[in-house]
């Protein structure tokens, strides 16, 4: 049996730093607020390297009037982590956490939100107002390549500790490739790293791309460029050089995917939200954040489509201000 939650002014559907912003907001504006999210608190997060630094200051990752201390020039996964946990219990936020969202529907004046928890129970919810901040981890970038569903490629990076002594690839040549072949080399791994540019140097942080040119130059760290993976097996990986078009096929035990992520474009357009085929943009006013969907707004990197270099936590997080003025502005004129 369902449990029905009638008229919560707002629902809002992913609870990371952006979504959590959100919350603040409509908390503070006197809007009566639900979070709902599929995974863990601020899941991304959570997902992410376990020794990952930030790239940026703590102080550009503060929600909610709170301070984000560290004893460190850029705080930790773990101190982002126990942050924004904080942020939920000072501020005391409805969240729900391991609860996705199955369907949005506009009826009329008003929402009905379908989820459905862990335990695999159905609830329906009901809310004036939507706001969608589920970010783009989740979906990375497939390579559609045979080999690619084995079970030792893996599109996230998290720990060193067990490829310890293994042979590695890494395909990409982003940040995240290049901190995960980093790492990885310095735990003991060996590591190949494949990138389809002609060079690593496009939005690769100042700190790392010195340091891992100089491994490529001596040789600790193999990388081959203008290249692309083309099958995967249990023991190999061919490759594919894109101005010869020669082929050579070299051994591993684990394959790192790491080719960026997407926004999740399948779940805006089943709310009915137009989204641009090509970037992934969700129709939107820039201004108010409200998509062509009355009452339905998007916040956070969602909206930037594919261009995930765009929107961080640091812009990302005024977000939910701009929405929550919005929104009790919309509410108290009915109200009158």
């Amino acid at each position: 049996m369902n449990t029905v939650t009638l008229l919560f002014d707002v629902i809002i559907i992913g609870a990371g730093p952006t979504g959590l912003s959100c919350a603040v907001e409509c908390k503070k504006a006197g809007l009566n607020a639900l979070t709902i999210e599929k995974g863990s608190l601020t899941n991304s997060i959570y997902h992410f390297p376990s020794n990952m630094i930030f790239f940026t200051t703590s102080d550009l990752l503060e929600i909610g009037d709170i301070p984000f201390s560290t004893t460190n020039s850029k705080p930790t996964r773990e101190e982002g982590l126990n942050y924004y946990k904080r942020i939920v219990q000072h501020h005391g936020l409805n969240i729900h956490t391991f609860e996705k969202v199955i369907s949005v529907e506009k009826k009329q004046t008003e929402f009905a939100i379908q989820t459905q928890n862990q335990h695999g129970k159905s609830f329906d919810y009901r809310s004036k107002f939507v706001i969608i901040s589920t970010g783009y981890y989740d979906h990375p970038n497939v390579l559609n390549i045979p080999g690619e569903k084995l079970s030792k490629v893996s599109h996230y990076y998290t720990d060193p500790h067990p490829f310890f002594d293994k042979d590695v690839l890494i395909i990409g040549g982003k940040n995240s490739a290049c901190i995960a072949a980093l790492e990885l080399f310095r735990y003991g791994a060996r590591v190949t790293m494949v990138h389809r540019r002609a060079e690593i140097k496009e939005s690769v942080k100042y700190w790392i791309l010195p340091d891992i040119q100089n491994r490529v130059k001596e040789g600790a760290i193999t990388l081959h460029l203008n290249s692309v993976v083309t099958n995967i097996t249990e023991t190999t990986a061919s490759i594919r050089n894109l101005d010869s078009n020669e082929s050579l096929k070299i051994k591993n035990d684990f394959v790192f995917a790491l080719t960026g992520y997407r926004p999740d474009a399948a779940f805006l357009k089943s709310c009915n939200i137009i989204v641009d085929p090509v970037t992934l943009v969700p129709k939107h006013n820039a201004e108010t954040l409200e998509t062509n969907v009355n009452g339905l707004y998007v916040a956070g990197s969602i909206s930037a489509g594919i261009n995930t270099n765009k929107l961080f936590i640091e812009n990302g997080r005024f977000h939910g201000k701009i929405i929550a003025e919005q929104i009790a502005k919309i509410k108290s004129n009915v109200v009158k």
